[in-house]
């Protein structure tokens, strides 16, 4: 077997479904007091002590770091700025500190750090209007000042969760399920793209000689509205729910953000928007 792949951040959704997808590369670590049954048999991280990070990288010997571990919340972390940071920023850091010069960190980010309507490419300037935002535009440019590093941002994730109650996709289906109120905000456009591809293209740059940032674009951003329908449409449920302004919610929120690249080569092709992609299931039944 090649040096394997430390995934540290398993119970994201895109994490949980690179662990899924790939257990021959991959060794996975779940964040702390997560109870999902679908990871119960992962490792758990440890980031609060650095000699847990040194100590994992002297067993296992890995050429590559993925690091998917967030806070991803944003009234969460709106509510607590310093909890968020201490997650956010401080883990990382501490991991960066403790990681040999050897091992190639690739850090998966996300499109919050802009906030404007607009469309955002490598050379945009970001412009977070979220505490979380800005907590992952700290963290970048801790990963772009260590070399032979990668940061991958990404867009919407729709795709299955551990616990199939977290991310848009879960989300919807479990208020559905439980007759919970839904509330989708109207002006809020995304590059939205499944999961799985999202895995695949994520796996194919790591495993790359690319460095620096990256973005991963979708074929289209496509608003909230449309996608919630779409979804419900997919998942056989009714296709009732409220809607609101942006600025009606009590947390910041994003607008109109499209990802696009300045790259034009294969690790760069726009993957295609979830409307559009009618051969990729997301409904698998998580174990």
């Amino acid at each position: 077997m090649n040096p394997p792949i430390l995934l540290f951040g398993a119970t994201s959704i895109l994490g949980f479904n690179l662990a899924k997808t790939f257990p021959e590369y991959l060794i996975p670590f779940t964040s702390p007091r997560n109870t999902a049954h679908a990871v119960q048999a992962w490792l758990t991280l440890n980031l609060e002590d650095p000699e847990w990070i040194k100590s994992i990288v002297a067993q296992y010997q890995p050429e590559i770091l993925l690091y998917c571990h967030a806070v991803c919340d944003v009234p969460k972390c709106e509510a607590d700025p310093e909890w968020a940071h201490a997650i956010n920023v401080g883990h990382l850091n501490r991991a960066l500190k403790a990681l040999p010069a050897t091992v190639r960190m690739v850090y998966v980010s996300s499109d919050h750090v802009f906030g404007g309507d607009g469309i955002y490419n490598e050379d945009s300037p970001p412009c977070p209007i979220s505490v979380y935002g800005r907590t992952r535009v700290e963290a970048e440019q801790m990963v772009l000042e260590r070399p032979q590093s990668l940061v991958i941002r990404t867009g919407l994730t729709i795709g299955t969760s551990p616990n199939r109650r977290a991310g848009h996709f879960d989300w919807l289906r479990y208020r559905k399920q439980h007759r919970l109120p839904i509330t989708i905000v109207e002006d809020e456009y995304r590059s939205a793209i499944w999961v799985e591809d999202l895995a695949r293209r994520v796996m194919q740059l790591a495993k790359s000689r690319e460095t620096g940032l990256r973005h991963i674009a979708a074929t289209r951003a496509v608003s909230r509205i449309e996608l919630a329908h779409y979804l419900l449409n997919r998942l056989g449920l009714e296709h009732s729910f409220r809607s609101e302004s942006r600025h009606q919610r009590p947390t910041p929120h994003l607008g109109h953000v499209e990802l696009t690249t300045t790259y034009r080569d294969e690790l760069s092709r726009p993957l295609i928007s979830v409307l559009d992609n009618l051969e990729t299931s997301p409904f698998e039944e998580v174990a």
